[in-house]
């Protein structure tokens, strides 16, 4: 749990608190979080996620990054129905695009199927998540392909550190449908990037491991397709199908070995 400032709500005066998982745990755990509890997430948890966030590199050392953090005031419940709004516009679209509802879908024990449920509670209830920031970026010039590496990173590091103290994040697009609209109701310069949505709260349920394809399959040595020998999971990995096949990334269709017992969820 995080604990109150110790010098009488004086933050300026109060280190960040302690984490609660090792770098490396975290990295490997940070789960995309889409249901809360509801509980308030206390201002010094979120001045050490804020923190760790502006700590982040960005081309040229610009810190272009900018956060617009809202929690329960006026504009705060205003913006955050709109993004719910948003929300169910596109995963509206998607569920039906992606089929969602067909085939191993319609089993309500796959991974398909439980993916569903897991985003139909979140856009159901964004509305209601304790915290919602927008990440954005200050344009210094035209836009240009490379841009966002100066804003993600600092995006990345929110999460983790919302992680390290007990707390979860997801980061979405979901404002595209209502951009215009969050713009003029938080003033948004038109020069600033809307660079995406984040929801934080207390987890009602727990984090990873993550579950990913196997490293095998995303690292290369030497050149484009050719895999590196070191390049293997560590015992007890497991892991997802979700993803391209292979066979569209590298025009082949064998599948390297599996780690000890690995699952494929």
């Amino acid at each position: 749990m995080t604990e109150r400032p110790s010098s009488g709500g004086r933050l300026d005066q109060t280190p960040l608190p302690p984490d609660q998982v090792g770098l490396l745990e975290g990295l490997t755990t940070t789960r995309t979080i889409r249901r809360y509890t509801g509980d308030p997430v206390p201002p010094e948890a979120l001045r050490a996620m804020l923190f760790a966030a502006t700590r982040a590199p960005s081309g040229s050392n610009r810190q272009p990054f900018r956060f617009l953090v809202l929690v329960d005031g006026p504009k705060a419940v205003a913006a955050k129905q709109l993004v719910a709004r948003g929300a169910r516009q596109i995963w509206e679209a998607k569920r039906v695009a992606d089929g969602y509802d067909r085939g191993t879908g319609t089993d309500d024990s796959s991974p398909k199927a439980r993916m569903a449920a897991s985003m139909q509670h979140y856009v159901d209830h964004l509305g209601e998540a304790p915290v919602l920031v927008f990440p954005c970026l200050v344009r210094h010039r035209a836009p240009f392909p490379t841009e966002s590496a100066s804003i993600y990173p600092a995006c990345q590091n929110l999460l983790l550190a919302a992680r390290a103290l007990g707390f979860g994040a997801a980061f979405t697009v979901m404002h595209y449908p209502v951009e215009s609209e969050l713009r003029e109701l938080l003033d948004i310069p038109e020069e600033v990037f809307l660079s995406g949505t984040i929801t934080i709260g207390r987890p009602s349920g727990g984090h990873g491991p993550v579950r990913r394809r196997p490293l095998s399959e995303f690292v290369y040595s030497e050149g484009w397709g050719v895999p590196a020998d070191w390049a293997v999971d560590p015992p007890g990995t497991k892991y997802t199908s979700a993803g391209p096949p292979k066979e569209a990334v590298h025009g082949q269709t064998d599948r390297p070995t599996r780690g000890d017992g690995a699952a494929r969820r």
